[in-house]
């Protein structure tokens, strides 16, 4: 548990998502196979959960496996596995104990059944907890995301459930995952690329985006107050001008 004390936030974030990019690069500049660079991350990630949930955060949401990352050499993908299954079996409980509940989101049926099955037990073991809700992305991608969501309605035309002519953005967000959350506020990149790499593309209409250099195991509580501090001076307009957002702070 870390004993330095978080600055004040003028405003935080309900929900911040993170893409964690540069575990590779780390370990390679340090002539380490790839997955030294996937264990040291883990680090920063144990920061960033405490953090969130220190802050009252509600919702935190790492993207630890794409649905393109299966196209990454065998060994590398086999070693990710055993990382997910070992977090999965040593850390779900330490998360129960902090009262965090933890969702993966993402097409599970591609994984093995030992992993699954796992997984169901996390999500059974922790779905009533109130705290932080933290939510890994695995086998995930925002293109699956909006097919899946289409295929569903799809069907509940097929099926005369639904009519076409009352699909509207708000039916199709109640099919994407995690409809019933609070949409990402902001979204934290590390690694030092500029994109957001297929993650949440339906979520992401109105989030803050921070990009930070830092490759991941390197992520510390500094800067992720950074982060979150820069969000802090974000204007969030929605749409509007920025004398409706003046009148509304007035009360108008």
């Amino acid at each position: 548990m870390s004993k330095k004390t978080p600055p004040q936030f003028e405003r935080l974030p309900k929900h911040v998502a993170i893409v964690m990019d540069g575990n590779n690069r780390w370990a390679k500049r340090r002539h380490l196979p790839g997955v030294a660079g996937h264990k040291a991350g883990v680090k920063a990630v144990r920061t960033v959960i405490e953090q969130a949930a220190r802050l009252e955060i509600e919702v935190l949401t790492l993207f630890a496996f794409s649905s393109e990352n299966w196209q990454r050499p065998e060994k590398e993908v086999n070693a990710l596995m055993q990382l997910f299954l070992n977090a999965l079996q040593k850390e779900v409980r330490k998360l129960h104990e902090h009262n965090i509940r933890l969702k993966i989101m993402g097409d599970i049926s591609g994984f093995n059944q030992t992993l699954q099955d796992h997984i169901h037990q996390a999500h059974e073991q922790t779905k009533d907890n109130t705290g932080l809700t933290l939510v890994i992305a695995a086998n995930y991608g925002g293109r699956w995301d909006m097919s899946h969501a289409a295929k569903q309605l799809a069907l509940e035309v097929q099926a005369g459930k639904l009519d076409p002519n009352d699909i509207t953005p708000e039916v199709f967000h109640q099919h994407t995952c995690l409809s019933h959350l609070p949409a990402p506020d902001l979204c934290i990149r590390t690694g030092g690329e500029l994109r957001i790499s297929n993650f949440m593309l339906w979520q992401f209409a109105y989030t803050e985006l921070h990009f930070s250099d830092a490759l991941w195991p390197d992520f510390d509580e500094q800067a992720f107050w950074g982060a979150l501090e820069d969000f802090s001076h974000r204007t969030r307009r929605f749409g509007r001008t920025d004398d409706q957002l003046k009148e509304d702070s007035q009360g108008v």
